[in-house]
């Protein structure tokens, strides 16, 4: 039954320690995301948020690309053998 009572305080000890060791970044992120650099929102982030906004614009185009090529396809008589 001792053991029961146990585990309730090792978890609110490792939450509370853990808790306390985290450093705020908020104002950090805020001051990046806010500078007025002429850059959109979505670039801010670095070369990251580049890379990953190049990414999703190649599959995007690329996709839209391929859709429009089956839809194509699927459009044009088959031909009989």
């Amino acid at each position: 039954m001792n053991h029961l009572l146990k585990v309730p305080l090792l978890a609110r000890r490792a939450f509370s320690s853990s808790a306390r060791q985290m450093k705020n970044r908020v104002p950090e992120a805020q001051k990046i995301f806010q500078e007025d650099n002429g850059l959109p929102v979505h670039l801010k982030g670095g070369t990251r948020d580049v890379l990953f906004y190049r990414a999703t614009m190649t599959l995007t185009i690329g996709g839209t690309f391929y859709s429009l090529y089956l839809l194509f396809m699927a459009a044009m008589p088959q031909k009989k053998h």
